[in-house]
């Protein structure tokens, strides 16, 4: 990641939009900013199949494994701005009842959303790499978020939910065990 270019865009932002550059606040700002998308921007860099190389074969678990609540943070790339939420994920280990550490699954909605993101793709990519790493019968991955680019900005609504959902294998085919699915995610 190349600091030194996100810090002279934010002292070109700032001086776009009027500010005094040697105003105290402002001084360190554009070092502190480009720390802030270092950090939040660090799933770019990351390959979410490394949180899959350790699972356990032994288990044999065919029932479904969810993980509820998984707090996120990613950023709009249409607007640079925040959208917080939280993600619902499950799956249905395949016929080897091949499983991952809980923690596996929240490390994967954490890589894809620390990217410049739009809900919808972040959404599909959770769901694409447990296919593709654990090989279950199926996943469902459900995630809300409220985007501040609607709450700030443009039509100004804060509070308002966007609701995305990814469904692959089983739950797609099997409407029960979507809506068993669904009901434990909504309680």
């Amino acid at each position: 990641m190349d600091k030194a270019k996100i810090e002279e865009g934010v002292r070109l932002i700032l001086e776009g939009i009027g500010e005094d550059l040697n105003r105290e606040g402002l001084i360190d700002t554009p070092k502190r900013v480009a720390a802030m998308y270092e950090e939040i921007c660090s799933g770019l860099h990351q390959d979410p199949a490394q949180h899959f190389k350790i699972t356990f074969d032994d288990e044999h678990h065919q029932e479904m494994v969810l993980v509820r609540d998984i707090p996120l943070y990613s950023m709009c790339e249409h607007h640079l701005a925040p959208f917080i939420g939280k993600a619902h994920v499950a799956y249905i280990p395949g016929i080897d009842g091949k499983i991952c550490g809980l923690s596996k699954l929240a490390r994967v909605v954490d890589v894809y959303a620390r990217r410049l993101q739009v809900q919808e793709r972040l959404t599909s990519q959770v769901a694409q790499s447990i296919v593709d790493n654990l090989n279950p019968l199926g996943v469902i991955v459900v995630i809300e978020a409220e985007h501040l680019c609607m709450s700030m900005r443009g039509v100004r609504k804060p509070g308002a939910e966007t609701i995305t959902s990814a469904v692959r294998g089983i739950f797609r085919e099997d409407p029960k065990t979507r809506a068993e699915a669904l009901a434990l995610i909504h309680r």
